[in-house]
């Protein structure tokens, strides 16, 4: 993965002139988590998330973006159709610190500069970095709450995955909303699959131990343009 990031970025930059547009700013919005606690809804977004983006476009159809974003995923068993989730009511309070760079892809010509009303849907997709919080839950009886052990942070990489939609009320900023989905390189976002000896040894694992876990972002984008109008001319 960061392999082909690196050479289609090679590519996008080298089959394009020098001259170009930047873009920094806030992404808002909320955040949910998918694994082995919690709904069976995949688009829950229910903690706030903020972050900061940058772009670099290097054509009026591709731009390099990086960004660092910060959330809480939160989830309870209580409002849950899962019978079975419900009764055993685990939660998940996982603070999460992410790094992400890639490639966006505008799905038609979006011209930073035009004086007119532009917009265009568009995809991201790169590789993210994260840092998260290790823990194992230890069950207790019928009539007591189970006991979450942190045992200190990680980090792991995840596959991010983003569509949207974004317009230019004037050339000197940018309004956009996306959906952006991670996918995890670790299925203990949750507590479900501790990578602890101790937790090991006594069997404190539960759920599909063979999926990973994933995140959603959802929110807004607001960006402000600065620098050399690019002049998007092929060699």
């Amino acid at each position: 993965m960061i392999k082909n990031v690196f050479l289609l970025t090679v590519f996008f930059i080298s089959s394009n002139c020098f001259a170009q547009f930047h873009e920094v700013g806030l992404f808002l919005g909320g955040s949910n988590y998918i694994g082995d606690i919690g709904t069976d809804r995949y688009i829950d977004p229910n903690s706030p998330a903020i972050g900061l983006l940058y772009k670099w476009n290097v054509t009026n159809r591709y731009s390099l973006r990086g960004g660092f974003t910060l959330t809480k995923l939160v989830e309870t068993e209580y409002n849950n159709s899962d019978i079975n989730r419900f009764n055993r009511s685990y939660k998940v309070d996982n603070s999460i610190q992410e790094a992400l760079v890639g490639i966006e892809v505008n799905f038609k010509e979006f011209n930073l500069h035009d004086a007119d009303f532009n917009f265009t849907p568009y995809f991201f997709y790169g590789i993210s970095y994260f840092r998260y919080e290790q823990y194992f839950i230890t069950p207790t009886g019928p009539f007591s709450p189970p006991t979450y052990n942190n045992y200190g942070k990680d980090e792991k990489i995840a596959v991010p995955f983003t569509l949207g939609v974004k317009l230019n009320p004037n050339p000197l900023f940018i309004i956009g909303f996306e959906l952006g989905a991670r996918y995890t390189l670790t299925d203990n976002l949750d507590g479900s699959n501790p990578e602890n000896e101790y937790a090991n040894e006594l069997g404190y694992k539960f759920g599909n131990v063979a999926n990973n876990d994933w995140y959603i972002f959802m929110g807004f984008t607001i960006s402000f343009t600065f620098g050399d109008l690019p002049c998007y001319c092929k060699e």
